[in-house]
Parts: C-alpha cells; sequence; structure tokens
C-alpha cells in the first residue's frame, strides 16, 4: 500500500499570499482523523513542495528519521499517545523543525505544557485554511530569519579580511576563464567540488559561483573555515547539538548542516579538520545525514557540499593527518584556482576594480593607475594573490600613493638582487617581515596571506 501522502499537482510558484518560502516548504501532519488529515491535504498539498501525513505517532516517528521537514502540525489527543508527550520526547533524542500544536480541547495548562515541550503555534479546531496557513506561513519566516541571522554572525566571526566581488570571477585571462568554464559544467550537478589552490586565489568566490548558476542558489549558501572553529567545538557547530549535551549547551542548536539545508556548505581549509571530526564527515557524506551532539536520532540532510584546501591534500594523506577515504569521497570533481602571478593581465583589471569599489567605500579618492604602477602591478609575483593585492590597494588608498617601494624595481627579477621568481617572493616575504620587526601575524596581513603560510615558507627556507 503506498505511503499516505500528498499525490496531487502541486504549483510550485511561490504564494504571493501566505510568502515566497511555502512553495519549498516540507511539511510533515501528524492527526488520527482521516477527515482532517484529508482537509490539510488539500490545503497545503498543492501549496508546499513536500507534504508528509501520519495517523498516529509511531508513523511519524518513522518519517522523521526517513526525511527532513521546516514544520511538523501535531494533532495533541490521539490514541495511542497524545501530541504534546510525543513532542517532548522528539525534542529529547534529537528534533529541531518547528511544530504547531492543534487540538479541539484548549486550556491554560495544555497550552504551557505544549510550549515547554517546543511546540511554536497553538491552533483550535475547527479553525480555517487561512488561519494554518498563516501560521505555517510565519514558522517558515521564522526559520529563515535565524538561518540567515545565526550565518551571517557566524561569517563576520569567522572571517576578518570580506573580499569584495565575491560572487564573481574577475579576469580575462585564459587561466581563469578556463575555471570559470568548468565551474558552468558543473554548477547544475549535485557532484560535491573540491577547490584547491593557494591562500587568496578566490576559493570562496569561485564556490559562490557554484551555488548561485546550481538549482540551489534559491537556498543558503553557508561557508564555513573549518581552521578557524577551535577542535572541541567543530563538532556542535557543524552538526548541532541538544540541550544539555555537554557544559554550557542551554538549550539545543541546529548546526550549519541544518542551516545549510536545501542549498550550498562550504567547508574551507577541510584539511584542518580533525581527524575525529574527519571520520563523522565521511559518514554523512555516505549516508546524507547528521547526528547533533547528544542525539539520539541522526537528522535527514539535502544540500550540495564543496570543499576548499590551499595544502596538498595527497601529501597530508601520505603523512597520515588526512584520511585517505574521506579525501578519495571528497575529490570527485577537482577545480584548481591558478595563482595571480599565471593570470596574465588580470592584476591591473582586479587592481582597477578593487581601486573603483574601496574608493568608494572609504569615502577616498582614487588614486591614478599609471603605466609605472600598471607595470609594477603586472610584473609583481603576488605571492598572497588577490587578497594581498587588495590590500595594497587599500593601503594605497591611505596612503593617497603608492607605497614606498613598490614599482618595477620590487618585481623584476633583475638588478643586484636578481633571480628567480621564487627569489623574488623570499626576498619579498623576508622584506615585510623584517619591516614588521619579525611580528608574523603583523607581516600576514600586510601581505594579504595567513599566517601559516609564512610559517611554512620559513620552514622551507630554514629561517
Amino acid at each position: 500500500m503506498p505511503t499516505e501522502a500528498a499525490r496531487i499537482h502541486r504549483d510550485t510558484s511561490a504564494d504571493p499570499e501566505f510568502g515566497p518560502w511555502l512553495a519549498q516548504a516540507s511539511i510533515l501532519v501528524v492527526d488520527d482523523e482521516p477527515g482532517m488529515r484529508n482537509f490539510l491535504l488539500r490545503t497545503l498539498g498543492p501549496r508546499c513542495k513536500r507534504l508528509e501525513l501520519a495517523a498516529d505517532t509511531d508513523e511519524a516517528s518513522r518519517k522523521l528519521d526517513e526525511h527532513h521537514f521546516d514544520v511538523v502540525i501535531l494533532d495533541n489527543i490521539m490514541p495511542k499517545k497524545n501530541g504534546v508527550e510525543w513532542l517532548a520526547e522528539q525534542r529529547a533524542i534529537g528534533f529541531f523543525a518547528d511544530t504547531i500544536l492543534i487540538t479541539a480541547y484548549a486550556d491554560l495548562e495544555t497550552a504551557i505544557q505544549a510550549l515547554r515541550a517546543g511546540a511554536v503555534d497553538f491552533i483550535l479546531k475547527p479553525f480555517r485554511s487561512n488561519q494554518l496557513l498563516n501560521a505555517v506561513a510565519r514558522c517558515l519566516d521564522r526559520i529563515r530569519l535565524q538561518r540567515e541571522n545565526y550565518v551571517l554572525r557566524y561569517e563576520l566571526k569567522a572571517t576578518s579580511d570580506h573580499i569584495l566581488l565575491r560572487d564573481r570571477l574577475i579576469g580575462e585571462s585564459a587561466a581563469i576563464g578556463r575555471v570559470r568554464d568548468t565551474i558552468a559544467r558543473v554548477a547544475r550537478l549535485p557532484t560535491s567540488v573540491l577547490l584547491t589552490g593557494q591562500s587568496g586565489t578566490g576559493k570562496e568566490v569561485a564556490a559562490r559561483s557554484l551555488h548561485t548558476l546550481s538549482d540551489r542558489a534559491a537556498k543558503p549558501f553557508v561557508p564555513v573555515n573549518c581552521g578557524a572553529i577551535p577542535p572541541e567545538m567543530i563538532e556542535s557547530e557543524l552538526f548541532g547539538h541538544l540541550k544539555g549535551a555537554f557544559t554550557g549547551a542551554e538549550r539545543a542548536r541546529e548546526g550549519l548542516f541544518l542551516h545549510a539545508q536545501g542549498g550550498t556548505l562550504f567547508l574551507d581549509e577541510i584539511s584542518e579538520m580533525p581527524p575525529a571530526t574527519q571520520s563523522k564527515l565521511l559518514r554523512v557524506l555516505e549516508d546524507r545525514k547528521v547526528r547533533p551532539v547528544g542525539s539520539e536520532r541522526e537528522v535527514p540532510v539535502d544540500l550540495r557540499l564543496i570543499f576548499a584546501t590551499n595544502a596538498e591534500l595527497e601529501k597530508e594523506v601520505q603523512a597520515g593527518r588526512f584520511r585517505a577515504d574521506l579525501f578519495f569521497r571528497i575529490n570527485v570533481m577537482q577545480i584548481h584556482l591558478p595563482p595571480l602571478k599565471e593570470r596574465d593581465g588580470d592584476a591591473v583589471e582586479l587592481a582597477t576594480l578593487f581601486m573603483n569599489k574601496l574608493s568608494a567605500q572609504l569615502g577616498m579618492p582614487a588614486v591614478p593607475i599609471d603605466e609605472t604602477a600598471r607595470r609594477a602591478l603586472s610584473n609583481y609575483d603576488w605571492p598572497g594573490n588577490v587578497r594581498e593585492l587588495r590590500n595594497l590597494i587599500e593601503r594605497t588608498l591611505i596612503l593617497g600613493r603608492f607605497p614606498d617601494g613598490f614599482g618595477p624595481g620590487v618585481a623584476e627579477p633583475s638588478g643586484g638582487g636578481g633571480g628567480s621568481l621564487a627569489d623574488i617572493e623570499r626576498r619579498h616575504i623576508l622584506s615585510v617581515l623584517a619591516a614588521c620587526d619579525g611580528q608574523r601575524d603583523e607581516a600576514a596581513r600586510r601581505l594579504g596571506i595567513s599566517r601559516k603560510t609564512i610559517d611554512r615558507k620559513l620552514v622551507a627556507w630554514g629561517v
């Protein structure tokens, strides 16, 4: 016998009366009365993306294990177990969806119990369809705002270098053109993507482009810097936790995987993920379910995963710092972001763009990029890539001129210093480090590269 669910035609266009998010919602109805289930089927079925019906709490529990639901509409008085008791049990083992309780028997004690159990709304029977639809719309708006606010706060906390123009790859070089072509081919596929390249080459920009060109563009894009999360907190941040799961967990919270539900999760600096979390991530990739900390239930997730690293993962695997099975699982489609020095002509184009945007943002007059500056921009090695270029332009605007020492002599491999591009890079990093009195964090900030990059370079140079 087929599962009882909404089988009628759905108009997936947004319903302007009840908000644009209803058409993409997944809803579970739990009610023992066939007539009420049929009424809710006719009311919600044509308006939402997925509607499942359950005749009792046992069937509802099975459906929660199989699918993710944005909203649960729950009857209170049912033969086996009332809705409030079931809701309290589900919250205790891992259940995050907003719940609307419907009942024909209203009293203050029931309302208090429902709120304590985690219901977010309360509707009395009999009710009109508009009452229910408005309640569902309120739930969806609340979910959307909570997730957007959390993701925005996370982005502000996790990164200190918000790069302009992060939603598109700029440049006309053949190297970046090949990257754009590959992104266009893979964007609409469900395939996971691994982005590689040096720090500052635009891996997050590429990830956002993949999301924007995919059929998930209307859903969240959630960037996560795995290296910026303390190892003891990363599991909770990614997968969520229940109330009381650990000291300080005063309430249940969805993790970043659930915040990205339906959209794209971008895991940057994947090589920095602790081994224990690597194991859990591998299971998520295989089962498409996450287990919040302290939860007995695995929550189904539907999202696209994009990974990025500036490390050579093959060497990390050989050194035992990265799981081989996880590497093979994420290395389905690899896109390499070329360093700025290999993008002929792009440095000048990007500098012009940054100059115009940053001058407007800072309220300072743009500094002309004359022929001498253009030649220096084209010849310089850019060890910090696009991020270093952006920082240079901001410094230039603050000073009202290009900084001392920036010019053809810095970039050209001729003269007393001479040598290869690697030699020029070494001299430049060491000179900036010396100007900062050996303070590596400050040197990294000025260069627009990470502290870890400087550490690796100095070890390699024996400094």
